[in-house]
């Protein structure tokens, strides 16, 4: 088939959750079929772009659009797209979109971003692949503040009105766990057009032994997406004090990118770091004693959660922070729900080389026998070629209906 895919950013490198999980799935759809990416973003380097387009038939590359504020006082508030969408519509990406999606079998949108775009083609098969929306969901349960409490809802109103009609728009829908399909299906999509894609990862034939920093902590996340964020504030002002107050020498180290977060009252902590992207994510999460995954908001598969154990590298998780993974509490992860409940797990897992070791081992061996890219990237080629065939379907029926 020739499928066309239109990105929310490069997926390349993969040096973070979202690039990660599409730069193994359009791999693995490129080695049967004919893949042309229009994608928003900006070439870190000539050879991101030739590592690109050594994969695809044909790559385009379009800046992303500034927020534009009058464009959001002219129709911004009375759209039924979010505010943010608005503000970045792109004209270069529709007009490439236009020119190029009839030409097609299929076509592929990577996150909402970029799924308004293929929303006016009804004419070509469409897949809308990984839709969250439980990250605004839990934004708007945790407020505490009326005010902030009613922008949040208006905003969760007018997300779940926005992504149900392009659910039910597109042919197929993809998300990456049981969670993410219910939040859907609650608020009034096709639990039909939905089709759960879990992330996965890459794991060596035999664990390494590891060379580990004994006191070092890592959250391999970019805090410009805010549940990152979150999770990061977090543990940095209220777990991260009592684990030191036991465990001086204890460091936390962030990974990913931190362009346009106020990050200077965090980066000030003793013992914090952000390392901003890094060339190779793995070699620190290897290296690290434990894996901190503090979330309390968002969806989906936790992708930092299966590298980590991939790796050989203890996870201490909230229990948001598992969600969607088949892993059991005591035998994969340790789990802490509150600061101190928190922090006792990391302590404990610090204390305890042998609990470590178990922890090391079971995670590495689920991982393995479960969450493989290349399995996973079979179950997305069948989604897309279910899509396909029941498009054709419908085309049918409808024709014999006429």
């Amino acid at each position: 088939m020739k499928l066309l895919v239109v990105s929310t950013w490069l997926p390349y490198p993969p040096d973070d959750g979202s690039r990660v999980r599409a730069y193994h799935l359009l791999r693995h759809l490129a080695r049967r079929h004919t893949v042309t990416l229009l994608s928003f973003g900006v070439p870190g380097s000539p050879d991101h772009l030739a590592a690109l387009r050594s994969l695809y038939d044909h790559v385009e590359v379009v800046p992303p659009t500034r927020l534009n504020g009058n464009r959001l006082r002219k129709r911004g508030l009375l759209s039924p797209m979010p505010r943010y969408l608005v503000q970045t519509e792109s004209a270069r990406m529709k007009a490439l979109v236009a020119a190029h999606v009839l030409q097609h079998d299929a076509a592929v949108s990577l996150q909402v971003n970029a799924a308004p775009y293929l929303a006016g083609w009804p004419e070509v098969p469409r897949i809308f692949e990984e839709v969250e929306v439980g990250v605004y969901r839990d934004a708007c349960l945790q407020e505490t503040t009326v005010l902030r409490r009613w922008r949040r809802r208006l905003t969760w109103w007018k997300v779940q009105r926005f992504v149900r009609g392009l659910v039910n728009s597109f042919d197929r829908s993809t998300v990456v766990s049981v969670m993410e399909r219910d939040h859907l299906v609650a608020v009034g999509c096709d639990r039909n057009r939905i089709a759960i894609v879990p992330n996965g990862t890459n794991a060596a034939d035999v664990l390494p032994p590891r060379a580990c920093r004994a006191s070092q902590l890592i959250y391999p996340g970019s805090v410009t997406y805010s549940a990152n964020l979150d999770a990061v504030r977090y543990f940095v002002r209220e777990i991260l004090p009592l684990v030191r107050r036991v465990r001086p020498d204890v460091t936390f180290v962030v990974t990913g990118s931190t362009d346009g977060v106020d990050i200077g009252d965090l980066a000030a902590q003793e013992g914090v770091s952000f390392t901003g992207r890094l060339p190779d994510v793995d070699a620190v999460l290897a290296e690290s004693a434990a894996c901190v995954v503090p979330l309390r908001i968002g969806g989906g598969t936790r992708l930092k959660v299966l590298q980590a154990m991939a790796l050989g590298t203890p996870v201490v998780s909230t229990g948001k922070g598992i969600e969607g993974l088949e892993v059991e509490p005591e035998r994969h992860v340790l789990v802490g729900d509150g600061g101190p409940a928190f922090g006792a797990q990391v302590l404990r897992l610090l204390s305890e080389p042998a609990l470590a070791g178990v922890l090391s081992k079971n995670g590495y061996g689920l991982v393995r026998e479960r969450y493989g890219w290349e399995a996973i990237g079979g179950m997305f080629e069948r989604v897309v070629e279910g899509a396909v065939a029941d498009h054709a379907s419908r085309q049918s029926n409808d024709f014999r209906v006429r």
